[in-house]
């Protein structure tokens, strides 16, 4: 990572100190600041402490040194990247499988949603809406098939009005959401809207007996994320 560098020469050490320090050789440090490095998770918790970041932070500052020539831009929280032929590199917010109900608290109290990570996706396309990735829990949209949402998958969705489901049902349904809700996070495929009970019905793509469909009451329901693409 050429970051590592950066950061090491900020700090005034040379490439043998930090090599002490980590418990590797020069060569291994040398080997580490170079671009797309291999880097084992353990040296990189230390590296990254010792400079007072977390791991996803030095990531971040790598990513910052490879589009340094681009006129990158910030919206709703995620940073873009344009690239070639149309496409962007988007930074979002990422919301961990271990970290959901803190992002459900944090939304409770400040409507915002804190999530201290993010990660990358390569879009086509830019959205008015919020965008935000979540990782899967659980393989109840796991059918095998192309459409499969599998167990710790990372999804990045386009935040949506719950009111959408009313206004543009037939837009809204038969597509593949997270949503948040007071207890919990899902990703479910919605297949209709009930206007008079206020309810969605939340469709699992696997069929195992144990994954049974069901409705879901909109007032039960925090955040709504229509998901645009997967990451496996």
């Amino acid at each position: 990572m050429r970051t590592i560098k950066q950061l090491r020469r900020k700090k005034g050490i040379s490439q043998t100190q930090l090599a002490e320090i980590v418990g590797v050789s020069l060569r291994t440090v040398q080997n580490y600041e170079k671009k797309n490095a291999n880097i084992p998770t353990k040296n990189l918790s230390k590296i990254a402490a010792y400079f007072d970041l977390s791991i996803p932070e030095l990531y971040l500052q790598e990513e910052h040194e490879t589009y340094a020539e681009q006129k990158a831009f910030i919206k709703h929280g995620c940073i873009f990247y344009p690239m070639e032929d149309n496409k962007h590199h988007v930074l979002t917010p990422l919301v961990l499988v271990e970290r959901q109900k803190n992002y459900i608290e944090s939304l409770e109290e400040t409507r915002l949603g804190n999530s201290p990570y993010k990660t990358g996706f390569i879009i086509d396309f830019l959205e008015d809406d919020p965008l935000k990735a979540f990782e899967v829990s659980g393989n109840s949209m796991n059918d095998g098939s192309i459409n499969a949402i599998p167990n710790k998958a990372i999804v990045l969705g386009v935040k949506k009005r719950k009111e959408s489901f009313a206004k543009e049902n037939n837009i809204m349904i038969n597509k593949s959401y997270v949503l948040v809700c007071k207890d919990r996070v899902m990703c479910k495929k919605v297949t209709g809207f009930d206007d008079s009970k206020k309810t969605i019905r939340c469709n699992n793509l696997n069929e195992s007996p144990e994954f049974q469909d069901f409705d879901l009451a909109l007032d039960e329901v925090l955040e709504i994320f229509r998901i645009v693409k997967k990451q496996l």
